[in-house]
């Protein structure tokens, strides 16, 4: 049977030969930009996932229910070759290898049954935003690209050009041994080419980070900071942005009913303002929990939204939130209109307040401080937050995590020029930077939400601009010595310790691994920059 095509909506500009995918070489029925009942019945029909009882999709997605960072590669060509942070985290890889796998992954993807191909774009902000093709095997892959993508009109998919093509072949396992990979996964981004490839997974984030790690090597160059962050809008029209790693409370603080909320993962910040990458979510919901976070727990229950490796219960299919049978790392993915306080344009002005968010299981960060603009680009190089024992295997004790940028596996660029550029951004609007622990404090017991919520709403709203601060010895913080609906007592972490020279101890002990991971950014940090980071009184 050829390779045949049925009608949607689809560009007429550029058709699936661009990638080599041709239709006299395959057996695919090809489906083209389809809605989302017919992807899911597609799912079902697929055996790909299965409905819960309030009518979301539960897809599982094998092996890998994570990003496999080992098994991403950048191509080392000349265009990229001497502006990549080459490293543990941007790999390079050979042209040869990157051309064998694209045969490799284009000969069977034209081989498939059923292809399943998305026009859309990455950036709600229409000077910036950049036209992408997903083309997978999956249908899966294509409701979470529906799902997550900023989705064109009719007649902007008639003269759809994709600027980057992403080419998913998750049942295609790759062999190290005849084919040169390190496993049977390879996600390579060929920046020349404009291509990315994802083999032997079905985690579906690959396809989402992989065309943000191409906003985040792009944009700088257009005088744009791509930043890993959530934002919203208050009532008064003032912007928020939150960075943070997993865990640390990113989706959860920026999902406030009070406020509008922008985006909960990817941004751009112009000299217009910023603007979401994404038009949809791509929640964490382990102990998931209505009463904690109704907005997204909400979204849950609807139609349209994926589960991913959430457990059902067998007497009627509904989500527990609580199981970890396949992973933690269970997640909800819908579009953003689901949320519904959501923004209509995911566009914002530029923001008053920048929130660093880090989870300290080591009792040592206050859980609200402000810092400097030398402190912000400090703590924004570093990136910390923290492991806790049973999180991972393993870990039996709390563990120091720093990822720079609070984004270091989707930047391919060097972090202190992200960090310079949050700099001349921050100086130029005169933005307020705040550094929130959602950690632990002395005595082992997390900020309770309902007090972080407070104090997030206090420094945003400018509830503190007048008031007193007190300075923390180690690392050089401005505390404030009260905030209304909060006790005294949990400002300041030292008060949490049974002793003073205990929590010295653990101060010092932090600082230090601060330090030690600051290490490899010294050569391309400015002295005050440097001199900004916490000092190790005892050695």
């Amino acid at each position: 049977m050829p390779l045949q095509t049925v009608q949607h909506p689809r560009s007429r500009k550029v058709d699936l030969d661009a990638v080599g995918i041709a239709i006299s070489e395959g057996y695919s029925l090809v489906h083209w930009n389809l809605n989302p009942p017919e992807i899911i019945e597609y799912a079902i029909k697929l055996g790909e996932g299965h409905f819960t009882n309030k009518g979301a999709l539960r897809v599982l997605t094998g092996q890998y229910t994570g990003r496999s960072p080992k098994d991403k590669f950048f191509v080392e060509e000349p265009s990229s070759k001497d502006k990549i942070w080459w490293g543990e985290i941007n790999q390079p890889t050979s042209q040869e290898l990157f051309d064998h796998m694209y045969e490799r992954a284009r000969f069977h993807l034209s081989l498939r049954e059923h292809l399943f191909v998305m026009d859309l774009f990455c950036g709600t902000d229409p000077k910036y935003r950049m036209p992408v093709r997903i083309v997978s095997e999956a249908a899966y892959h294509a409701i979470f690209a529906w799902n997550m993508f900023i989705r064109p009109t009719s007649e902007e998919l008639e003269v759809h050009e994709p600027e980057w093509t992403v080419l998913a072949a998750p049942t295609l396992i790759a062999d190290p041994h005849k084919d040169g990979t390190k496993t049977g996964t390879f996600i390579g981004i060929d920046m020349a080419k404009k291509l990315i490839i994802i083999v032997g997974t079905r985690y579906s984030g690959e396809v989402k980070k992989g065309i943000f790690s191409v906003m985040n090597y792009q944009l700088p160059e257009k005088g744009v900071l791509p930043m890993h962050c959530s934002a919203n809008i208050g009532p008064n029209g003032n912007t928020t942005v939150f960075f943070g790693l997993s865990g640390t409370g990113k989706t959860t603080l920026s999902a406030d009913a009070s406020r509008t909320l922008i985006g909960d993962d990817e941004h751009g910040w112009s000299d217009d303002g910023i603007f979401n990458f994404e038009g949809g979510c791509y929640a964490k919901v382990i102990n998931l929990t209505p009463e904690n976070e109704p907005e997204i727990y909400a979204t849950t229950q609807m139609y349209g939204t994926i589960l991913e490796n959430v457990r059902l219960r067998h007497e009627d299919r509904s989500p527990d939130f609580e199981s970890t049978r396949f992973t933690q790392n269970t997640r909800a993915s819908y579009p953003i209109h689901f949320i519904s306080n959501a923004s209509e344009t995911g566009i914002g002005g530029h923001p008053e307040n920048v929130v660093f968010l880090t989870a300290d299981a080591f009792g040592v960060l206050p859980p609200i401080s402000k810092l400097t603009p030398a402190q912000a680009q400090y703590h924004f190089i570093s990136g910390y937050t923290a492991k806790v024992a049973g999180t991972e295997r393993g870990v039996t004790e709390p563990q120091a995590t720093f990822s720079a940028c609070f984004g270091a596996p989707f930047m391919p660029l060097h972090p202190t020029v992200y960090a310079e550029m949050l700099a001349e951004k921050i100086e130029k609007h005169g933005s307020n930077v705040w550094l929130i622990n959602t950690g632990w404090n002395g005595q082992g017991e997390r900020m309770p939400l309902k007090y972080t919520r407070r104090m997030v709403n206090a420094a945003i709203d400018g509830e503190l601009d007048h008031t007193e601060f007190t300075v923390e010895p180690h690392f050089g913080l401005q505390i404030p010595v009260s905030i209304d609906g909060v006790p005294d007592e949990l400002l300041n972490p030292i008060h949490s310790w049974e002793s003073e020279a205990a929590y010295q101890a653990k101060a010092n002990e932090l600082a230090a691994a601060f330090e030690e991971n600051f290490a490899q950014f010294a050569d391309r940090a400015d002295d005050d920059v440097k001199a900004a980071g916490p000092k190790v009184t005892i050695r």
